[in-house]
């Protein structure tokens, strides 16, 4: 585990309006060399557990798994150490130190999901490979005149009805494959932002097929 950086000039009287979980964290992590070692040991395994359970939850995505999907939730852990420790001055308290900490921890898990995947140099942002869409979704082989009816329609209202920037990342997401971390992280965008682009851009889709005469389905509820 990485060392991390002594909290300059950090308080050492907590806020008031502190709760007490999160006062003594902060009083920990800015008391004598001991005692601060104790709370960083104690904060680094809390990031761990947190950085395991969400690479594990995104792991499908990423195709790894056993020694190496751990080893990125170390890195995770210990760089979400190192921004707390070095930015706990700044901390005031309008959360709990748990919830707050939480935060960095997600954030390296995100940015380094995204580039995990695209280290592997066969991964292409671009390309529409609609055949795929009924394997992904499921979609019966017995009622294929109708889903491709209905995929006939979704990809017209893809060209015509959404800006550049929505078709990029509808097609990034929904045809090739890409996790919503590493398109963030190609756009230069955040989870946010693309959910925002994504939500607009079913929206648009669902009107347009709504206009010609198709119900709502539910391929257009997954990313």
């Amino acid at each position: 585990m990485a060392r991390p950086h002594r909290a300059g000039g950090a308080t050492s009287a907590a806020h008031a309006s502190f709760d007490t979980e999160s006062e003594e964290w902060v009083r920990a992590l800015c008391a004598s060399e001991a005692e601060r070692q104790a709370a960083v040991e104690r904060l680094h395994g809390l990031l761990l557990r947190i950085a395991r359970s969400e690479v594990n939850r995104r792991s499908p995505q990423l195709a790894i798994t056993g020694p190496e999907l751990d080893d990125l939730a170390h890195q995770a852990a210990s760089d979400a150490l190192l921004a707390i420790t070095a930015k706990i001055g700044g901390f005031r308290g309008e959360s709990r130190f748990t919830t707050w900490a939480y935060k960095f921890v997600v954030l390296e898990v995100s940015a380094k999901v995204g580039r995990h995947f695209w280290r592997d140099p066969g991964v292409r942002l671009e390309g529409e490979d609609w055949e795929r869409l009924p394997d992904r979704f499921g979609f019966d082989p017995a009622r294929e005149s109708e889903w491709r009816d209905l995929l006939a329609a979704l990809r017209r209202a893809v060209e015509e009805e959404l800006t550049e920037r929505q078709r990029r990342i509808f097609v990034a997401l929904v045809l090739t494959g890409v996790p919503l971390d590493a398109l963030a992280l190609e756009l230069g965008s955040n989870r946010n932002a693309i959910y925002k682009t994504m939500f607009d851009a079913r929206r648009k889709i669902r009107a347009a097929l709504a206009a010609n005469g198709y119900m709502d389905h539910d391929m257009l509820r997954r990313p």
